[in-house]
């Protein structure tokens, strides 16, 4: 069967020639062949030859029928096996065959369209939420933030993805970057989208006031069509393989919340300082030209959800639902947001001079009123008991005492503890001392005495004039004058 541009050449030699032998002489063919080809185009009909019948011809509208069914998933052994029990005689390669042929029509007619996307400064920022590692058994959520034109990327963790921390997570990503974009895009969660009606999202009141607050747009993506926002999806995919403890990164396990947010802060160095595929540029250098799109951030966080506002006392606590909770002590004196989450009462701060503002300071376990829950990680280290405070001089002769050593600083302590007399005279005798027998010496004296609690008047002296003051002799058990048990060993016998 000759092809159709063989079937042209073979025509158009013939019309050059006018002549059928000669014709099937250059053409290579039978001279029947070019008889029949110039009686077709004389009549008037197409040069093709008709396609022959084909075995799965009847069953054509049924397998596209199966087809357009599955949206394109059903497999030709289905199809096969369904076509044999209502007769169909081909085989299963033939039934393959044209299977595959059905499917990639298909494919073609119902194959989405996509568009580029030309972004402009200032314009889109996307955010998503990626699982992340588990710290003492409690799981963790990566907030991971976008910005279409400059390629800048944020990734923090944060405690859940409830409105609250959403909110907190948007406000921090908007400092971080010096500005808000006009439109914030997302997935339709509950925080966002409450509903769909005809296919359009009914947005969260609450979310909408926070993005009126704040000047932005809030958009959401097409249901189950991740890929309207593949910049979020990127980074989500490349903080996990960074960030995520796992075998093929060699990261161990964190230990705290704190190492967490530090990994990220390294991560975010990393790839906003290295060179984009795309752009060819830094996205730090992209944003720093970007911020000039961008709208201000507002001088306070958008602050209704997250609870109630509180003052933080000098004693770094504050006082919600009648019990006391305690905060890092760097918050005496200014307000902080608190609310109940849970059994879990959060703590946020929204001081708007700090870079990282609006961020959870504080978690604690409700406790039932008129209780208290204090951290000691929120207060300086300090001594449990009063024995073990440093002596603080407060006058001339305490600091010339305590200027001598450790030693001065223990018998001062051992001295008070046992009640000793007259100590500010025995302070100066050992200050006079000083001058003649050094402050070292007169500080391991002192340093003796308080080791075997001699505090009378001459004990200094005494310990200066032994030859060897690392002699000191301790009473043994040979020495006690307690009576033992040695007359109860007859006992009995």
């Amino acid at each position: 069967m000759l092809s159709q541009g063989r079937k042209m050449e073979v025509i158009e030699i013939f019309d050059l020639t006018k002549s059928i032998s000669a014709t099937a002489q250059l053409c290579g063919v039978d001279r029947k062949t070019v008889r029949k080809l110039i009686a077709v185009r004389s009549s008037g009909i197409s040069s093709s030859y008709r396609e022959r019948v084909k075995v799965s011809d009847p069953f054509e509208d049924k397998i596209m029928e199966w087809i357009e069914k599955s949206s394109g998933k059903v497999r030709a052994d289905v199809i096969h096996e369904k076509l044999t029990a209502m007769g169909y005689t081909g085989s299963e390669r033939t039934t393959r065959r044209v299977v595959n042929e059905f499917k990639k029509h298909f494919r073609q007619k119902e194959h989405r369209v996509y568009k580029p996307w030309v972004v402009e400064p200032g314009l889109w920022m996307q955010y998503d939420f990626a699982k992340g590692p588990k710290i003492g058994g409690a799981a963790t959520i990566l907030f991971c933030a976008w910005m279409a034109w400059s390629r800048y990327r944020v990734v923090f963790p944060i405690p859940d993805r409830s409105l609250p921390s959403v909110i907190a997570a948007l406000d921090k990503t908007f400092r971080l970057m010096g500005g808000i974009a006009t439109y914030v895009l997302t997935d339709n969660e509950r925080t966002v989208s409450i509903d769909h009606i005809a296919k359009i999202a009914v947005r969260n009141p609450q979310m909408t006031s926070a993005a009126i607050y704040y000047g932005f747009t809030l958009a959401t993506c097409v249901p189950y069509d991740p890929e309207s926002k593949g910049g979020s999806e990127s980074t989500v995919r490349v903080a996990k393989a960074d960030l995520i403890p796992g075998d093929v990164n060699l990261i161990e396990e964190y230990n705290s919340h704190k190492e967490l947010e530090e990994a990220c802060e390294a991560w975010m160095e990393t790839v906003n300082n290295r060179a984009h595929s795309v752009t060819r540029e830094t996205p730090v250098a992209m944003l720093e030209l970007e911020r000039t799109m961008l709208h201000p951030v507002p001088d306070l966080g958008y602050s209704a959800l997250f609870g109630l506002s509180r003052s933080v006392s000098w004693s770094s606590t504050i006082a919600y639902k009648g019990a006391t909770y305690s905060v890092p002590h760097n918050l005496a004196g200014s307000r902080v947001w608190v609310r109940t989450q849970g059994n879990e009462v959060v703590i946020v701060s929204m001081d708007h001079k700090n870079a990282r503002a609006s961020t959870i300071v504080a978690t604690h376990q409700m406790v039932h009123p008129g209780g208290r829950s204090i951290c000691d990680e929120h207060y300086p280290p300090r001594p449990s008991y009063p024995d073990e405070r440093p002596p603080r001089a407060q006058s001339a002769l305490e600091k010339s005492f305590l200027a001598l050593g450790h030693g001065a600083s223990r018998w001062l302590v051992e001295a008070a503890s046992a009640g000793a007399g007259k100590m500010r005279l025995k302070m100066a005798n050992a200050i006079e001392l000083a001058h003649f027998y050094g402050n070292d010496k007169i500080d391991e004296a002192l340093g003796l005495c308080a080791l075997t609690h001699r505090f009378s008047q001459d004990d200094l002296l005494s310990m200066l004039e032994r030859p060897n003051t690392s002699d000191v002799l301790f009473p043994s058990g040979q020495m006690s004058l307690q009576e033992g048990t040695g007359a109860w060993e007859d006992f009995g016998r």
